[in-house]
């Protein structure tokens, strides 16, 4: 059996952990708008549920960079800042935008875990299988956003490309910093 490179590993959980923790900012941004600006309980309510599976994920993670001793990026800050930003922004303009910035995020990240699933051995079969379960659970939020309205239609097909763009970015620096 062919073992996985141990530093891509170590990029794979330090981008994940990032990357969790990065959505459950994002909807700590919606939810903060939803309690403050705008009022939608409904929406609340899916935002809250979307925000447990993010928190498993992030703890999952958390506890592998401690297990295996790996040093988080050092931009969580910015990340938890822009997050909360992109959160609170997308929800003040309105439910469509809220939900296409969970699905523009959840886009990415299915290709990202898909190309981590691709490249991890059955050497890492614990990860490789919370991996696959945690794109499961993106793809249902993703699913979930589009059947609460998210469009690309109009101005919306241009906070699609900024999102995706920012996220691919996003990934690329913290696998490395």
């Amino acid at each position: 059996m062919e073992k996985t490179d141990k530093k891509k590993i170590e990029e794979f959980i330090r981008v994940d952990h990032a990357g969790e923790r990065g959505a459950i900012k994002i909807y700590e941004g919606q939810l903060l708008a939803l309690s403050t600006i705008v009022n939608n309980e409904n929406l609340k309510k899916t935002i809250k549920d979307m925000k447990k599976h993010e928190e498993e994920h992030c703890n999952f993670f958390e506890s592998e960079i401690k297990k295996r001793d790996i040093k988080p990026t050092k931009l969580l800050p910015l990340w938890d800042l822009l997050g909360l930003g992109l959160g609170f922004g997308s929800t003040i303009l309105g439910k469509k935008a809220a939900m296409l910035c969970t699905a523009s995020v959840e886009e990415v990240i299915d290709d990202h875990y898909k190309n981590q699933i691709d490249q991890i051995g059955m050497d890492e079969k614990i990860l490789k299988n919370n991996i696959i379960k945690f794109r499961e659970d993106e793809l249902h939020h993703k699913d979930i956003a589009y059947n609460e309205g998210a469009t690309k239609q109009g101005f919306y097909s241009i906070m699609d490309k900024v999102i995706k763009t920012g996220s691919k970015l996003a990934i690329k620096i913290s696998e490395k910093v």
